[in-house]
């Protein structure tokens, strides 16, 4: 049994700095339920079977927790500073207005390379823990795993420098859960039967081996835990723990708020689609083109779209604008012999992201890639990196209330937000590509970063 008992604080830390506003407007300090050892002992999803010695002694946890409060601290600082005295950051950032504040956001992340360290479990086997599809619409579950799996380790001490994976999990801030939601679908679960029972159960199995095998998931009721997943699945199985869906990071491309998902602790990733599985990904970059050009001569098409009926959106969509208008290219399938689907994107000037069965789609992805202005059409749908991301400045929002008069908003969008709307495609760019070995702030290093601001506001403390 643990010498200590533990709770977490949720800290008001960054509303201002990075988080929009209505996203983290959390109390000052709020207790989640402690864990309760003997609550536990009694079920099977979070037994208490602390291996003797293995509880990480309190000063070293303290020792911990001022790290992140020192951090805290230095991103307040740079949050707080006045525009005059704030760093130049063309160096870093060639356009800051696409940032929430770019001050708070470069000094967070410099935090986070120096001092973030993640312990990955090694409980289980490939090819359902440990291993991902690393190509289709599944892309970005399987590299963040495969590249968690192969970072080099960091330095033995506590205050080391030189990698976010640690072997000490004492050492830790965070912790993951390596198992795959799209292999688990694939290998567990049964075509056509519609039970996701096998599914959650290997989930809660997988918890009750780790909060067995270890200390640290009780101590926090896994709130400094985080789960990854691409897979439309990824919060039905985060459902299998009470602790999971409800402490856990759950990092999600499936970021539906209507589905449960909670800006404040979830982390929202962007689903990359690499078809052939090769990095660095396709479609390549446009051409390069003047900042300051506002021809269309290039992108001729106002707007385009290309997909199946899928969910409550796209037939609303299909519906009033299917093979209607030349200028707005919707179909459900692209007529033959008219090119291939990027090319279209690579001649809009708006590429539609219509939410399907789920809210997340690879078109936003795909659209940046191409220098295609997104226009997101969704409900519910918490967009990636909107932590520090203005999305405001490089896409436009589209209603479903809207869509019988699609052209008409559009083509009202005036040429000059055009062109400073495509400048911030092009800067955010680099944030949603993928790269092995993975590069500064590309999408994994930017998925790391979302979840250490989720672990910067708690507050793990032992009494």
């Amino acid at each position: 049994m643990s010498p200590f008992s533990s709770w977490v604080q949720l800290l008001s830390l960054l509303p201002l700095l990075l988080l929009p506003t209505a996203l983290l407007l959390l109390p000052a300090a709020r207790r989640l339920p402690p864990a309760n050892p003997s609550a536990a002992a009694s079920s099977p999803a979070l037994p208490t079977l602390f291996p003797h010695g293995s509880t990480l002694k309190r000063p070293e946890r303290n020792k911990l927790e001022e790290e992140l409060s020192r951090a805290r601290s230095a991103i307040r600082r740079a949050g707080a500073s006045s525009p005059a005295s704030r760093r130049n950051f063309s160096g870093v950032f060639p356009l800051p207005r696409v940032y929430r504040n770019p001050a708070a956001f470069y000094r967070s992340y410099v935090e986070m390379e120096r001092r973030f360290k993640v312990y990955v479990y090694e409980e289980g086997e490939p090819p359902l823990v440990h291993e991902g599809p690393c190509k289709n619409i599944y892309t970005t579950e399987g590299r963040f795993i495969a590249e968690m799996e192969a970072l080099p380790l960091a330095a033995a001490a506590a205050s080391a420098a030189g990698g976010v994976r640690t072997a000490d999990p004492r050492r830790a801030h965070a912790f993951f859960l390596p198992f795959s939601v799209a292999q688990l679908v694939r290998y567990v679960y049964r075509p056509l039967s519609y039970d996701h029972a096998p599914i959650r159960r290997f989930v809660s199995d997988y918890v009750a081996v780790v909060a067995a095998k270890h200390p640290f998931w009780n101590r926090s009721a896994g709130a400094d835990h985080f789960m990854l997943s691409c897979h439309d699945w990824g919060p039905h199985a985060s459902r299998a723990h009470p602790s999971l869906y409800g402490s856990a990071i759950r990092a999600l491309c499936n970021a539906n708020t209507s589905e449960g998902f909670r800006p404040r602790k979830d982390v929202s990733i962007p689903e990359i689609n690499l078809v052939t599985g090769e990095l660095p990904p396709m479609p390549p970059p446009p051409p390069p083109q003047s900042p300051n050009s506002t021809s269309t001569s290039s992108r001729p098409l106002l707007a385009f779209f290309a997909g199946g009926l899928h969910g409550p959106i796209r037939p609303i969509l299909l519906h009033h604008w299917k093979n209607r208008d030349p200028d707005l290219a919707v179909y459900e399938y692209l007529p033959a012999g008219a090119g291939d689907y990027f090319s279209y994107m690579r001649r809009s000037r708006f590429c539609l992201c219509p939410s399907g069965y789920e809210v997340a789609s690879p078109r936003v992805v795909e659209a940046i890639y191409s220098g295609c202005i997104p226009a997101i059409i969704s409900e519910g749908y918490v967009l990636p990196f909107s932590d520090v991301l203005r999305w405001e400045e490089f896409s436009v929002t589209v209603a479903v209330a809207d869509l019988p008069r699609l052209k008409e908003a559009l083509a009202a969008v005036p040429k000059e937000e055009v062109r400073r709307l495509r400048a911030g495609v092009r800067a955010v760019r680099r944030h949603f590509v993928l790269n092995h070995p993975p590069e500064r702030f590309d999408a994994f290093y930017m998925i790391l970063h979302s979840v250490w601001l989720r672990r910067l506001n708690i507050k793990v403390t032992e009494f």
